[in-house]
């Protein structure tokens, strides 16, 4: 038995065992699905993978890296400098790798946890915490045919670096945000690349450069200095979700200088027509490129917005019955979100089941606690995600939360905390009436923030810095908390 399980070894589960550390609390594991940790920046590893968010705010606050090579990490670096926290606070020996969490069984009896894993272990603990995080499960279309085909088929987040594009015939699906970085990679390489588009997005100018060596050298003798770098970006991404998505005068402003941006960048006027959205920015998440536009003024490369009929042993057939002969099809569809939990088998009290819970759409107390399942915390859990700043700071902030609530289980004082219903469905009705009226509810697109109702279960609908003041204090009556000595 441990005292805390925490699953899953992306920022989210090591930030966990990291603050962990930091209280003396070493009584605990990571299970992690794969042989090595790094969670998405392990998994995805396509041509030009790189992080959307400015690196000095893709990092935790109490472990800064002075020496990030570009304002923008690339997949690499980012991988590097998670495997230099785990060591340098310890966190190694807790790993426990091949572990592939199916599900959790709450037990009112012992007030603890059974974790289960694929190969049959159990792991008991008196808390869970998941790290499973949102983008981890690809998502593959529904294709006619796909069975049959021959060629060379894969995810972006499974990318098959064994198979060589150099000459190959290649249709990619999907224009989001990993497609947008590998595309004009493999551009370069290819005979033939057909795109496949459904929805063009929003793709302003990416600020990205080396960072000068002098500036990394003050960031290492200074820590000051990095640390009002961070907060000076932090607040101008804060006052960019102003901008783009609740203030429409400003929002007209920046679609504007996006449009410019692709008249400057795309050369046929047809093809313009075709990759300038026709809803409002925000709608869907907003996407970073220098080069992306570029690439399709290639001679090589083909922008289809026909959608897909069927899939033959060679072939790509477009609805309009246009076929085209292609050697590899590679997915950019992104990942499973709203539904990532629906396979999971985790039981609370009672015999309850999260998909019980969650019959009318995913939601949780502060997207962490779900009521009925005590001890158990989801990090990036329901509308904690972010489209304006990082998720690291969306991380840190619950941290501070769920710390509150275990060292008082670890240390035997408490047995349990369960939110009450009535405080989980008065935090959720706020947050949906904040959400109704902001830009991913009313701005005219479909995307992935949005369940199979179209109800926004993934983002914040506010300014980071309000999520972390919700967070920063535990208020105990907002739970019922089990003592120990039975009270």
């Amino acid at each position: 038995m441990t005292s805390v399980v925490i699953i899953g070894t992306g920022f989210a589960g090591l930030g966990t065992a990291i603050r962990l550390k930091k209280a003396g609390i070493h009584d605990f594991v990571l299970l992690e699905k794969d042989d090595d940790i790094g969670g998405t920046w392990r998994d995805n590893t396509y041509p030009g993978c790189a992080c959307d968010v400015p690196s000095v705010m893709y990092s935790f606050s109490f472990e800064q890296n002075p020496d990030w090579s570009r304002t923008f990490a690339g997949q690499q670096e980012i991988r590097d400098y998670l495997e230099r926290c785990v060591d340098t606070y310890g966190v190694r020996e807790h790993i426990r790798y091949e572990a592939e969490f199916t599900g959790a069984e709450w037990n009112d009896d012992t007030r603890r946890w059974s974790v289960h894993l694929a190969d049959g272990r159990v792991f008991i603990g008196k808390a869970v915490v998941s790290g499973l995080g949102a983008l981890h499960i690809p998502s593959y279309p529904n294709l006619p045919g796909m069975e049959k085909f021959q060629g060379e088929a894969f995810h972006s987040a499974d990318w098959n670096h064994d198979y060589d594009l150099t000459g190959k015939r290649v249709a990619v699906v999907g224009t989001g945000a990993s497609a947008i970085q590998f595309v004009p990679q493999i551009a370069k390489e290819v005979d033939q690349l057909h795109l496949f588009q459904r929805t063009p997005p929003w793709i302003q100018p990416k600020p990205d450069h080396r960072v000068p060596s002098r500036v990394r050298t003050i960031f290492r003798r200074v820590p000051l200095a990095q640390k009002v770098a961070r907060a000076a970006v932090y607040w101008v991404l804060e006052l960019r979700s102003v901008a783009v998505l609740r203030n429409r005068f400003l929002q007209r402003i920046s679609q504007w200088a996006t449009k410019r941006h692709i008249r400057k960048q795309v050369h046929d006027p047809k093809l313009r027509e075709v990759v300038t959205p026709d809803y409002s920015m925000g709608c869907k998440r907003i996407l970073l490129s220098n080069d992306f536009y570029p690439s399709l003024n290639r001679a090589n490369v083909a922008l289809h917005t026909d959608g897909i009929r069927e899939i033959t042993e060679n072939s790509v057939i477009d609805d309009e019955g246009c076929e085209r002969e292609v050697d590899a099809i590679i997915f950019g569809t992104g990942f499973h979100v709203t539904d990532a939990f629906d396979d999971l088998a985790i039981t609370g009290r009672g015999g309850r089941k999260l998909q019980e819970a969650w019959a009318d759409g995913m939601e949780a107390y502060l997207g962490m606690t779900v009521s009925g399942f005590p001890n158990l915390f989801f990090l990036l859990g329901p509308n904690t995600g972010l489209g304006h700043n990082s998720v690291v700071f969306m991380i840190e902030s619950q941290l501070n939360h769920v710390m509150q609530c275990l060292e008082p289980v670890v240390d035997g004082e408490v047995d349990l905390f369960d939110v009450r219903q009535s405080v989980q469905d008065e935090f959720n009705t706020k947050v949906q009436e904040n959400l109704s009226d902001a830009v991913w509810s009313s701005g005219g697109c479909q995307s992935w923030y949005l369940d199979e109702n179209g109800v926004n279960r993934t983002l914040w609908p506010g300014f980071s810095w309000t999520y972390w003041a919700w967070t920063r204090k535990l208020d105990r009556s907002d739970y019922e908390i089990a003592r120990a000595d039975g009270r």
